[in-house]
């Protein structure tokens, strides 16, 4: 029986992807195989030894010491993409808030006072302050082209915009979906200076931290717009208000509310809305939850920050193995040994690396004794070593 705990509260919809005769799921608990969370913090958390995996139901990591357990060798998945349609739904609605300045005609409606014919004078007289202008034609630069990004993208070519789009690593998968009319920007500061609109899809990292600050506002044309439903910190805030202040900037419309921020009259501040979606969040747990399961059933890994991918599919009438292991020489044949000096023949076999860490899923023709399981697993560098089926492994 493998036993999940849960740290925030996961969707339903993938907590029954864990059938219920193999898997028992709590809150508490205290020797748990697997981890699924979401915003939780776990940087300061002691972690149990059986922990095999931890599950995020979302598509940043930032909450979650992953070097630390890429040390521990164990894989921290995460689910990019599934949140990826509530996301782009709310830039679009950003551009559209800040375009029509959606939010201060907003508030000026709410403070009018008496009868109906008075706030209809009132009305005809104030719209003039609130005066927009329109999407199509304008150009948006993307920042970061992945299933967010290239979401956004192509729902803004449908909407009339040009846009441009600077990605350096992006996936074969992300170019072919992509809309053939987005333009690629050459560097970061060619996109600022082009574009209208900019919103990003990256995590933090010491390389996009800061990535929008003083310097790059300069470069940026006037009354463009900025938007970041990514994550705080990726732009300064600081910097932002002073464009702002200085018509420099027209809007800033950003998930992440500040006392900088929050009441400043050309920013609109959400309460981190991007993924809240029940949608996304059943996408999250469902993509999580079958990640999680796959790698402690069959060892299989999909959508690990920090592990190789790797599919082996199950040899028929096999007893599978999985090794967990630093990726130095010669740990391939250690293992091949020591399974052959146990009368284990190898029916199957595949090895990814990614990094420090190397994966090995092993299909042999007889059950590892637990003297084989322990040779194997006293080999220098070996992490942790696995044979599975419906019930937790050694």
């Amino acid at each position: 029986m493998y036993k999940i705990q849960t740290l925030n509260n996961i969707s339903v919809a993938g907590l029954d992807r864990l059938p219920r005769d193999c898997y028992e799921i709590a809150s508490e608990m205290a020797h748990p195989d697997a981890i699924l969370v979401r915003s939780a913090k776990m940087h300061d958390m002691s972690l149990p030894e059986t922990v095999k995996a931890i599950g995020r139901a979302g598509a940043g990591v930032n909450n979650i010491p992953v070097d630390s357990m890429t040390t521990a060798g164990i894989p921290v998945f995460n689910a990019p993409g599934a949140n990826a349609n509530a996301v782009k739904e709310l830039v679009i609605a950003g551009m559209l808030m800040a375009a029509r300045n959606i939010g201060q005609a907003w508030r000026f409606a709410s403070t009018l006072d008496g009868d109906d014919g008075t706030i209809n004078k009132a009305v005809e007289a104030g719209k003039k302050h609130y005066v927009g202008f329109e999407l199509p034609g304008r150009t948006l630069g993307v920042i970061g082209l992945g299933a967010i990004g290239v979401k956004v993208a192509n729902a803004a070519r449908a909407l009339g915009m040009k846009v441009i789009g600077y990605d350096p690593t992006i996936t074969v998968r992300a170019a072919w979906a992509l809309d053939a009319d987005v333009e690629q920007a050459l560097s970061v500061d060619d996109l600022v200076a082009r574009a209208d609109f900019i919103t990003f899809h990256v995590p933090l990292t010491d390389t996009t931290r800061s990535m929008i600050n003083a310097d790059r506002l300069k470069l940026m044309k006037r009354q463009s717009v900025l938007l970041n439903f990514a994550r705080h910190g990726i732009i300064d805030d600081a910097a932002v208000v002073e464009a702002l202040d200085n018509d420099h900037l027209y809007a800033y419309v950003c998930d992440f509310p500040s006392n900088l921020l929050k009441d400043h009259p050309r920013v609109i501040t959400l309460p981190h809305l991007g993924a809240s979606t029940s949608e996304a969040e059943q996408n999250c747990a469902v993509m999580v939850a079958d990640q999680v399961r796959d790698w402690l059933e069959n060892g299989n890994i999909t959508n690990s920050v920090n592990f190789p991918e790797i599919n082996l599919p199950r040899a028929e009438g096999g007893y599978r193995m999985a090794v967990v292991n630093s990726n130095v020489p010669n740990m391939l044949g250690q293992i091949s040994t020591d399974l052959a000096d146990a009368g284990l023949n190898i029916i199957d076999m595949l090895n990814k690396s990614r990094g420090e860490i190397a994966v090995t899923l092993i299909d042999v023709d007889a059950e590892p004794s637990q003297e084989a399981v322990d040779r194997i697993a006293g080999i220098e560098g070996v992490l942790s070593v696995r044979c599975l089926g419906c019930e937790a492994g050694a």
